[in-house]
């Protein structure tokens, strides 16, 4: 039987614009691990010495912040969330830092307390939730940063855990206008409209005009062809998990 070169020649670009996308992606990522490295070392040095961390300890964590920043384009912001009641002097912290307009780096300063602040809990928010609640790195958004820039933006993040307990996520920020222009020559030279969804149908980034960035894929179960690891269809889409990066890359098949 005589295969189907056109479908075979679909496959194959899709599978490499998948594979770019990852590519773009991973360094942001490594990023983020490092960051998740330093902050674990960091938290686990002061358990061996038989004390509770504070806010200021993580002060140690600025100098790779700031070269991670200085050294990826896409990362716009970058740092550690800790996990409500690890610290002993406040009651949540963000120990994080991001680029200024002119290329300078300055960090993120909130007020974190309950009773004045609608940022005091964080929790709920997808970027840390999930990485705490299923344990894996996470690619958030698109959605407007209120609490760091007022970007659209994503949100990479990982779990920081110390001697098996949860102790924060470490993240960084992408500005979306930036991943755009990484990506969307990609999706724009495959031969059907072209997007991108995270785990939870979210458009991260589109040559689609029916999938616009920010709105929701609805139908095919996101989360599951992540899981697999696997092209898959659905709903008249094919489906194809960016290998280690949590996004889906999702083509028209007509």
């Amino acid at each position: 039987m005589r295969g189907n070169p056109g479908r075979t020649a679909t496959l194959d670009a899709t599978s490499g614009a998948a594979a770019q996308v990852r590519s773009t992606l991973e360094a942001v990522f490594d990023a983020v691990a490092e960051t998740r490295a330093d902050t674990a070392a960091l938290l686990a040095r002061m358990a061996a010495e038989g004390r509770r961390p504070a806010s200021a300890d993580l002060a140690a964590l600025r100098p790779g912040l700031h070269l991670r920043l200085a050294q990826d384009e896409l990362v716009s912001g970058i740092g550690f969330v800790a996990a409500p009641g690890l610290l002993g002097d406040v009651p949540a912290w963000l120990e994080w830092w991001q680029s200024g307009p002119d290329g300078d780096v300055r960090p993120l300063l909130l007020d974190l307390d309950p009773a004045r602040s609608a940022y005091g809990d964080y929790t709920h928010w997808d970027w840390f939730a999930l990485p705490r609640d299923t344990g894996r790195r996470t690619v958030t958004g698109p959605y407007v940063d209120y609490l760091c820039s007022d970007e659209y933006s994503l949100t990479l993040s990982v779990p920081v855990t110390v001697q098996g307990r949860f102790a924060g996520v470490a993240a960084a920020d992408v500005y979306l206008r930036h991943f755009e222009a990484a990506v969307l020559p990609l999706l724009q030279g495959l031969p059907a409209p072209a997007h991108l969804v995270n785990a939870r149908g979210r458009v991260a980034a589109s040559a689609d005009p029916a999938h616009l960035a920010g709105s929701l894929t609805r139908g095919p179960d996101f989360r599951a062809v992540l899981d697999g690891a696997r092209p898959g269809h659905s709903h008249g889409m094919r489906l194809m998990p960016c290998d280690a990066i949590p996004l889906v890359l999702v083509v028209a098949e007509s």
